[in-house]
């Protein structure tokens, strides 16, 4: 009986057992264990009310031990000899039902509950998966994860359709630490259009030490030729802003100016009803206005930004000098893909992260190895020299 059970675990911890060994004996928790032992405390046993639920659960809603016993087994069994191979919490229920009668059972336990059995008597053999906190913001650029100097991210919004058919595109950016906004409205984008809105933008509230971008042809240039750095590169490098791409493909990099796409996308666009590119625009432009009033704060603490010289104006023509970065992965030989040209990086380092530092002062390669767990360890694993472009830049 209940009763009775209870009355030899108590006997059983008065005789030396320890209340774990007992309580793992008996199929309870250490804690009903522990209380039905004081429950007893010093008082002889044939004294004591073993009725009630004082012990914890409620018995006649717990799984008794015979049923979790034949659910250990019969997992053993399914492992054994089951044709599909299968002998988890379904499979053990699946088995359980097709024997009720036979097994005479009251009802078949739930699969929930099958897993609980399983985890309490330590029959589940597989690995539960381990979560690491995410790494800093730009962790895969030294000063700016040591937040000592800010990221401009930029992207575009395709796909808008203005009722009456008239095609929407917007550029978008974010200041990765002072979470700085701009939106850019237009009917489409190019090159062209892109440099005279960043230098608008970088006149207005000054320009940061890093820009990032996707590989979009707008951004990176003309991809069907190697070594090819477009318009908005060039604009970067005269300024002196070291320019990143994102790695193809991967979460993470992009996901400030992601989130931002997406919040624009709800807030202006599909919270209302535009009739026209002006009206979008304007209704844009209140919603950048209302951001950075709520990021001020933010970008009052952020990394100070640099100022446009008086009398600067754009070069195409100009040599190139500074740095940009590719932020790519490797492949299965270990190798990387930077500028339409292939760079062997290490054997044991496939599908790994890297970041490759193009020095165009230097004329050299700089590859580093990336590891999200480790964002502060990014040892330097090749260099390679490279040769900086000197062809006339065809505007």
């Amino acid at each position: 009986s209940i009763e009775e059970r209870r009355r030899k675990m108590v006997v059983a911890v008065r005789k030396g057992a320890s209340m774990r060994s007992v309580a793992k004996r008996f199929g309870v928790t250490l804690h009903t264990m522990q209380r039905w032992v004081a429950h007893a405390a010093d008082r002889r046993l044939d004294r004591v009310d073993w009725s009630g639920t004082r012990g914890g659960r409620r018995e006649a809603q717990a799984t008794s031990p015979e049923i979790e016993a034949l659910v250990v087994e019969l997992r053993k069994e399914l492992r054994d000899i089951s044709d599909l191979g299968e002998f988890g919490a379904a499979a053990i229920r699946r088995e359980l039902a097709k024997r009720r009668t036979k097994l005479k059972l009251d009802r078949v336990p739930s699969e929930r509950t099958i897993g609980r059995i399983l985890e309490r008597r330590g029959a589940l053999d597989g690995r539960r998966r381990m979560r690491f906190p995410p790494p800093p913001k730009g962790w895969y650029l030294h000063d700016v994860r040591e937040q000592r100097a800010e990221l401009d991210s930029f992207d575009i919004v395709e796909g808008l359709v203005i009722k009456g058919g008239t095609h929407v595109e917007v550029l978008n950016g974010i200041s990765l630490l002072s979470g700085l906004t701009e939106s850019w409205v237009r009917c489409g984008w190019t090159a062209k259009f892109t440099v005279e809105s960043l230098i608008a933008h970088w006149r207005e509230h000054g320009f940061p030490d890093y820009a990032q971008f996707d590989n979009d042809t707008i951004f990176q240039g003309a991809h069907q030729w190697p070594d090819s750095f477009g318009r908005v590169t060039r604009l970067c490098l005269q300024l002196g802003v070291t320019v990143v791409f994102a790695p193809p493909r991967e979460t993470g990099f992009q996901a400030s100016i992601e989130s931002y796409n997406g919040r624009w996308q709800a807030k202006v666009w599909q919270r209302f009803q535009h009739p026209s590119l002006p009206a979008l625009t304007e209704r844009s432009n209140a919603y950048v206005a209302a951001c950075r009033e709520r990021s001020a704060s933010r970008i009052e603490s952020a990394p100070s930004r640099w100022e446009i010289p008086d009398g600067w104006k754009l070069d195409l023509s100009k040599p190139l000098d500074g740095t940009v970065i590719f932020i790519r992965r490797t492949n299965e030989k270990g190798n990387v893909q930077c500028l339409g040209r292939d760079y062997h990086v290490n054997d044991s380092w496939c599908h790994r992260l890297v970041r490759c530092n193009v020095d165009l002062t230097a004329e050299k390669i700089r590859i580093y190895r990336l590891r999200r767990r480790e964002p502060t360890r990014q040892p330097l694993m090749k260099t390679y020299p490279y040769k900086t472009p000197t062809r006339r830049f065809n505007e």
